[in-house]
């Protein structure tokens, strides 16, 4: 789509920011209005539709396709939606161990023993950790406790948990993340870790440098979302 715009703002409508183009309310795909609930992620929305050359490039607008998904997709029944991401905890990855070679389990468990104990701490969620590919079953209580987690975020933070626990393959380091307990760099690494060992040992080819390349950037999109949601500005921004 050829840009048809000129001027981007984000303006305060009782208690949330709407972004308008030459002052008309921008759509979502499902056609509701982009209407944000914090000034800077309203900042940062409008920064990304002002930012558009000739062409409007929806993969270059993250924070706007996040906002999209919240709006349309999680909005109309966060219940439903956090269900989905709480299936994670019964098969998380940083239960999952090596038990050789030993410096990959050593690795293992340095970098995914601190996930089990914050999961532990935080929501008294007890996770069975295993050595293999075998499916271990989780404390059913335990596995309640977390999803007890997600039910308790509203939808904008879920539209961010989605991709954070879909791409590290871990519901623990998601949350672990959102409570600011580990940064971003921390999260998708442990993530990766598997991944990240192999590339070492045995070298990593073009496509998979790219495919882990935009992995992170979700990643790290999806990061910075989470980050807007909890900002404290306020005002109107306007560009053009």
């Amino acid at each position: 789509m050829r840009r048809f715009y000129t001027a981007v703002a984000a303006v305060p409508e009782d208690g949330a920011w709407r972004i308008t183009l030459d002052g008309r309310p921008v759509r979502t795909p499902k056609r509701a209005s982009l209407t944000l609930p914090t000034a800077a992620l309203a900042a940062a929305v409008a920064e990304e539709w002002d930012a558009q050359g000739d062409k409007i490039l929806p993969a270059t607008m993250p924070m706007t396709g996040l906002a999209n998904a919240a709006i349309d997709h999680v909005q109309p029944d966060p219940q439903a939606f956090a269900a989905g991401l709480a299936a994670y905890a019964e098969s998380d990855l940083v239960c999952y161990r090596a038990d050789t070679p030993a410096d990959l389990a050593a690795r293992q468990s340095t970098a995914w023993d601190p996930f089990v104990a914050f999961a532990l701490r935080r929501y008294d969620a007890a996770l069975r950790v295993t050595a293999g590919i075998t499916h271990v079953a989780q404390d059913a209580a335990a596995v309640q406790r977390l999803a007890a987690a997600l039910r308790s975020t509203d939808a904008w933070k879920l539209a961010a948990m989605q991709p954070l626990v879909t791409i590290a393959g871990s519901l623990v380091i998601a949350l672990a993340l959102a409570e600011g307990e580990v940064d971003a760099d921390a999260a998708f690494a442990a993530g990766h870790l598997d991944e990240l060992y192999q590339a070492e040992k045995w070298g990593d080819d073009a496509e998979a440098t790219a495919a882990r390349t935009a992995r992170r950037a979700a990643f790290e999109a999806a990061a910075r979302f989470l980050s807007l949601l909890d900002a404290t500005s306020a005002g109107t921004i306007s560009r053009g």
